[in-house]
């Protein structure tokens, strides 16, 4: 029976600790997750978006956490294939799927700023090829990946820049400011036929009646008879119809109604309406502006014009028609001529190699004999022969342990025993041959140089432009001297109180005749002169003269010799389009060979032989862009207009 309760004991214990373990497992995972958050997300109360109805935000399941993993290492793969766009889109799927995982989405920034950077290089090379299509469309993708990334902004800032000088602009687009506004009225339209023949007042009241006019005749037009026939005719045809053979003119009264009455000068003082209008004309001088004035009172007949010289302005009052002449006309005045923007580019590339290969063989040989070359040496040096001898370091005859002490002290040098030696004989008779040294050479000096010059020039129509690049070199042309030797007059030196320390300075003064030479400078360099011509289609005429002066390297009497090449023609181009000039400033090319004659010369073995070469390239290209920045004459001519002294307003008003 003991036994049986212990049992039943151990059989409640274990089944309450089995109830307490899972109570005790989420505990722990609950402390271990609230552990594993960051400290700024859990003092952060807006990290956590809570739902409305207060429950937690969903987690990711397993299989989420899965597939973004994948899509995680996925995106890797294409990242460092360096497709940062697909790389880019991966991770920001993972980072959806997996939003606790905060790696997927730094890794998504990081692929957008190397999208972009890549996107941005593109633009830049195809700035370099001048493609703007292609790089526009570069910055703008950029731009919607990132689209607070300020490089981008400012590459899209250029571009504009870039666009600027090709768009050519008016600087008189209109320079009137209409006081009032004129009677609102809006020529009918239709065609109508007439076949009428009665009185000229009744004529004129049925043309006007049949476009829905009411005319108001004045008295003095007359009743004659007339006959005006026409087919399919509009307002301004039987306008003109009737002007011609009544001989009136009429004027709006308003929307409906107009007034006709016989064309006179008293009559049209009378009832012809005046447009009110001020012109601003800054920037002209007192006769100029007095000038402008004369010319719209005797050529466009506004005899009512006020001129104010403080505000350079003028005010007319003139019928509509001579205003709009008196308009256009100071329109093309004001414009005066167009203006080009030159655009010279130089690119220079300069390219230098030197190679220096091969073995040098020994030159020369030289012959001797041994027991001459010894007796010499020892001859020359008795003094460091005894002291050898004395101190026992060798015996009186023993030349040959004398002779190698002396070379092994340093004391005593001889190229020819130093160096290695082909002996032959034997006695008085023993000779050697030393030959020369051998020398390996394996060099190579490369330099490549390339230089940008960016000019702008602005020029009028039809102006000449220069351009100068190189330098000024100082060439002697003459010199002057004294037909004497005697020197001028020195208060202190040469008059009273010469001291003897300037005596030497006073002997060399007099002694010399004085050489003042005169100096002329050259340019050196390239020389561009151009002339621009802008034509009614736009394009622009260029007559190039181009001039590339150096120098030779020789000299005749002291005097250095130039050379130059030229080049004149006339280009026409359109806006933005490139003129290309090319030219080969210089090209040299030698090659020297030193070895034995005879191997040195057969094929083979030549190239074991030393070899020097050195050559030299120089090109020079230049690209010439014309951008009209300023165009005042349209295509073709500008209308005709027809300003008639007696009646300035014709049929209309």
């Amino acid at each position: 029976m003991k036994t049986l309760s212990k049992l039943r004991a151990k059989i409640c214990i274990g089944g309450l600790l089995f109830a307490l373990l899972p109570v005790h497992i989420l505990g722990q995972a609950a402390s271990s997750t609230s552990a594993d958050k960051p400290a700024a997300a859990q003092a952060s109360p807006a990290a956590v978006s809570p739902a409305k109805d207060g429950a937690k935000a969903k987690q990711p399941s397993r299989e989420d956490k899965r597939r973004a993993v994948k899509l995680f290492f996925d995106a890797t793969k294409l990242f460092k294939k360096e497709q940062f766009e697909e790389a880019m889109r991966g991770y920001q799927k993972a980072a959806a799927l997996d939003p606790s995982n905060a790696n997927y989405a730094l890794a998504a920034e990081v692929a957008r700023s190397h999208a972009v950077t890549a996107l941005i290089q593109a633009a830049a090379k195809d700035r370099f090829r001048r493609d703007a299509p292609a790089e526009r469309a570069d910055l703008i993708h950029a731009l919607e990946l990132d689209p607070r990334n300020i490089q981008v902004t400012e590459h899209l800032h250029e571009l504009g820049a870039d666009a600027a000088p090709s768009q050519s602009s008016l600087p008189y687009e209109k320079a009137a400011n209409l006081v009032a506004e004129a009677v609102p009225f809006a020529h009918p339209a239709g065609a109508h036929t007439f076949h009428l023949h009665s009185s000229q007042r009744q004529v004129i009241q049925d043309v006007f009646k049949a476009y829905g006019l009411d005319a108001t005749l004045d008295e003095g037009i007359r009743g004659l008879l007339i006959r005006l026939d026409l087919d399919d005719a509009s307002f301004d045809q039987a306008m003109e119809a009737l002007r011609l053979l009544t001989h009136t003119f009429w004027v709006p009264l308003d929307v409906h109604r107009v007034l006709v009455a016989a064309d006179t000068r008293a009559n049209r003082d009378q009832f012809q309406r005046l447009e009110l209008e001020t012109i601003y004309l800054q920037g002209l001088t007192q006769s100029e502006l007095s000038g402008i004035g004369v010319m719209a009172r005797d050529v466009f007949n506004a005899q009512r014009t006020t001129i104010n010289q403080a505000a350079r302005s003028m005010t007319l009052r003139a019928p509509e028609k001579s205003l709009n002449a008196f308009n256009s006309t100071v329109r093309e005045l004001l414009d005066g001529r167009s203006q080009v923007l030159l655009q010279v580019q130089m690119f220079q590339l300069a390219r230098t190699n030197n190679h220096n290969t091969g073995i040098l063989p020994p030159q020369s040989v030289s012959a001797f004999n041994v027991y001459t070359e010894e007796q010499a040496i020892l001859n020359a040096n008795q003094s460091l022969v005894q002291q050898i001898i004395s101190s026992g370091l060798a015996a009186p005859g023993d030349t040959l342990a004398i002779l190698g002490i002396l070379l092994a002290s340093g004391q005593v040098s001889n190229s020819l025993l130093t160096s290695g030696v082909a002996l032959f004989g034997g006695g008085l008779t023993a000779s050697a041959l030393a030959p020369g040294s051998v020398t390996a050479n394996l060099n190579l000096n490369s330099s490549d140089s390339r230089e940008l010059e960016d000019i702008q020039l602005r020029l009028g129509d039809g102006d000449a432009g220069t351009v100068r690049s190189g330098t000024r070199y100082p060439i002697q042309t003459a010199s002057f001297s004294g037909l004497s030797g005697s020197a001028s007059s020195i208060p202190g030196l040469t008059g009273a109180g010469a001291s003897g320390s300037l005596t030497s300075l006073l002997s060399s003064l007099t002694s010399s005749v004085p050489n003042v030479p005169q100096i002329e400078y050259q340019d050196l360099g390239l020389t561009l002169k151009t002339t621009a011509n802008v034509m009614r289609n736009s394009e622009v005429a260029l007559t190039i003269d181009m001039k590339m002066t150096a120098l030779s390297g020789t000299s005749i009497n002291g005097n250095p010799v130039l050379s130059n090449q030229a080049y004149s023609g006339v280009i026409t181009l359109k806006q933005g389009e490139g003129a290309i000039l090319i030219s080969n400033l210089n090209k040299q090319e030698s090659r020297a060979i030193s070895g034995v004659p005879g191997p040195s010369e057969i094929p083979g073995l030549n190239d074991v032989t030393e070899k020097n070469t050195q050559t030299s390239v120089a090109t020079l290209l230049i690209v010439i862009t014309p951008h009209v920045v300023r165009g005042t004459q349209a295509a073709g001519h500008s209308p005709m207009m027809w300003v008639d002294r007696a009646s300035p307003s014709a049929s209309q008003p």
